[in-house]
C-alpha cells in the first residue's frame, strides 16, 4: 500500500466514524424525546388524577361545612324561639334608654 492508499483508507474510516457518531446521536436524541414524551404523559395523567381527587375532597368538605352551618343556624333560631320574651322588661329598658337613665 502506498501513502495515498493509506490516506484514502483513513479518510474512509473517518467518514464511517462520523456516520456512526451521527447515527448514535440521532438514536440518543430519539430516545430522549421518547422518554420526555412518556414522562410528560405520565405526569399529566397523575396530575389530572390528583387534582380530580382533591376537587372531589374539596366538594365533600364544602358540603359538610355547609350542612354544619345550616344546622348551627337552625339550632340558634330554635334557641331564640324558645327563649321567653319579657315585654314589660323590654319596654322598661327602652324607656330608660330614651330618658337617658341607662
Amino acid at each position: 500500500m502506498n501513502e495515498q492508499d493509506i490516506l484514502q483508507h483513513l479518510l474512509e474510516i473517518e467518514a464511517q466514524s462520523l456516520s456512526l457518531v451521527a447515527d448514535a446521536q440521532a438514536e440518543a436524541d430519539r430516545r430522549v424525546t421518547e422518554a420526555e414524551n412518556r414522562n410528560r404523559t405520565r405526569y399529566e395523567e397523575r396530575y389530572a388524577a390528583e387534582t380530580a381527587a382533591l376537587d372531589e375532597r374539596y366538594r365533600k368538605e364544602l358540603a359538610l361545612v355547609r350542612e354544619d352551618y345550616q344546622r348551627q343556624i337552625e339550632d340558634y333560631r330554635l334557641s331564640l324561639a324558645s327563649m321567653p320574651v319579657d315585654k314589660a322588661a323590654f319596654c322598661k329598658l327602652i324607656d330608660a334608654c330614651l330618658e337617658g337613665d341607662f
